[in-house]
């Protein structure tokens, strides 16, 4: 008796489609309608959510109406930079969350549950990056778990003091007077003995300059050229990150996701081709790796991880492994330090009695002699204004955490799947914290050291903080120390008239939307 199969596969796809569906009916709108009770029953406020978009039919507008004009020179940033935040926080205090997709992401401003949330990295982890943000670099940086310790143990040798007490001086100060030169050369040529120039490009070169020397050794020029590349593939990424994610759309042939995917073959192949360099001149010389550059040091600490545990095939880092970390020093070297210079020579210009108090301290410490490590690490005042330099422009105004498992937070009960949101830029700037004068220029809080300016809480993390903070702070803070030193060894500067405040975010990092127009004059 023969059976139609017909309408057992029908059956099949029936249950398939409703299986289906239900998922995305959870996905989509159960969970998030779930998620949301849970937070408001905590006393948080926000949008209701509305499906698949979230808040971004609302937050988009208030971005490009922000970015559309300048805003008076004072310090309160937030309403430009992040004006829908900005407005949550106003409308609904301190405690709100905010919906990105269908995943709400919760405000936290309480210092004790900030530590908490850095602190337990492997409760609250690291979102998962957008593909196209994977495609610039994921390295230590985007890792968790078992891969983030294991990079952390390897990469942490490279930013050892001593190793970059070696490395550094050398490195910085070649770039920083090739930079310097430049300037001095422009200045001379006007009769004036003043020149007006937009610093910011020049800043930015000068980063990426001082990390491809870093990190690149005697393939410095093979770096920039990488670099150059790579900055190609972050401003193609911005354009598309802009639009609305479609999941599936970067695999279309389109123009632009051509060009991303034959600038990261390019990307690719070049460090490859460093990295095999390295490992052949080692074989030759029956030596171990040079180890005078990021890229050598790293390479050398992952053939001892390798070599101490040659029985496990998990440990150190493979090819793949090493060029993402190499990616990482570009992303994170180059944009870091370069918002903090020029964020530092606008205040500078702005306040000229803190500019003189710094000059006063370089030469009293170097006189017109080259900037030293040790003596870096006598600059008070320098180290006095940096700090709130990066208290009142942090260069990254929010660090975002999603919580791994069902946890408490104090008394917030926070279910899997929620996002975190600590507001770097509201805690720098709040006046329960630093006092009424929070918005002002006041270097001299920092005056006795972060410790006591903070009175021992997390209240200030331009680098993080807890067991993620960034391994290469202290890179950071010795090139711009270094640079700002040789800069007033140099020039004296002030704002130019043309200059316009607009701080805006680029690729998440906070920039001047329209430069630096400085004037600089030789010091006498």
């Amino acid at each position: 008796m023969e059976i139609s199969v017909f309408p057992m596969v029908l059956s099949i796809l029936v249950i398939v489609v409703l299986r289906s569906a239900w998922r995305a009916l959870r996905l989509v709108w159960l969970k998030p309608k779930k998620l949301e009770k849970c937070m408001r029953e905590q006393g948080f406020g926000g949008n209701s959510y509305r499906i698949l978009f979230g808040d971004l039919k609302e937050s988009s507008p208030m971005i490009n109406e922000a970015r559309s004009k300048p805003m008076n020179f004072t310090h309160d940033i937030a309403p430009r930079v992040i004006p829908f935040l900005h407005q949550s926080l106003k409308n609904y205090g301190k405690n709100f969350f905010i919906w990105i997709g269908t995943t709400p992401t919760v405000n936290i401003m309480n210092l004790e549950q900030v530590k908490n949330v850095l602190s337990k990295h492997y409760i609250f982890r690291k979102p998962e990056a957008n593909p196209l943000a994977t495609l610039l670099a994921t390295g230590l940086a985007s890792y968790d778990a078992e891969k983030w310790a294991k990079h952390r143990k390897i990469i942490n040798p490279a930013f050892h003091l001593e190793k970059l007490k070696n490395l550094l001086p050398g490195v910085l100060h070649q770039s920083c007077n090739d930079m310097i030169s430049k300037w001095g050369s422009l200045v001379i040529t006007k009769e004036s003995g003043a020149v007006e120039l937009d610093i910011w490009p020049y800043l930015k070169n000068l980063s990426s300059d001082i990390i491809s020397r870093a990190a690149f050794g005697s393939s410095y020029e093979e770096g920039i050229m990488i670099f150059e590349l790579q900055r190609e593939l972050a401003e193609l990424a911005i354009k598309s990150l802009q639009s609305i994610y479609i999941p599936g759309w970067r695999f279309l042939p389109t123009k632009m996701n051509k060009r991303m995917k034959e600038i990261d073959k390019q990307i690719q192949a070049s460090l490859k081709g460093i990295i095999n360099k390295r490992d052949q001149e080692a074989t030759k010389a029956g030596d171990a790796i040079n180890d005078h550059d990021l890229l050598g040091i790293l390479m050398e600490s992952n053939l001892k991880e390798i070599q101490e545990h040659a029985n496990n095939k998990h440990i150190g880092m493979n090819l793949q492994d090493v060029i993402e970390e190499c990616k990482l020093f570009y992303l994170v070297g180059q944009e870091t330090t370069s918002v903090l210079l020029v964020w530092t020579m606008i205040l500078l210009s702005r306040y000229p009695n803190w500019q003189v108090r710094a000059r006063e301290e370089v030469s009293q410490v170097f006189g017109e002699e080259k900037p030293d490590f040790d003596g870096l690490n006598h600059l008070k005042v320098v180290t006095m204004i940096l700090y709130e330099v990066l208290r009142l422009y942090p260069p990254v105004f929010a660090l975002n955490r999603v919580v791994h498992e069902d946890t408490k937070l104090g008394r917030l009960s926070l279910p899997a799947g929620v996002q975190v949101s600590l507001p770097t830029i509201f805690i720098h700037h709040d006046r329960d914290v630093w006092g009424d004068d929070a918005e002002e220029f006041k270097p001299e809080r920092f005056s006795d050291g972060v410790l006591k300016a903070t009175k021992g809480q997390v209240s200030f993390f331009p680098f993080g903080s807890g067991p993620r903070i960034c391994i290469g702070q202290n890179f950071a803070m010795i090139e711009a120390k270094m640079a700002l030193s040789m800069i007033l060894q140099r020039f004296c500067f002030e704002l130019s008239p043309s200059y316009t405040h607009a701080p805006s975010t680029h690729i998440a990092i906070l920039e001047p939307q329209y430069g630096a127009q400085i004037i600089l004059r030789s010091v006498e």
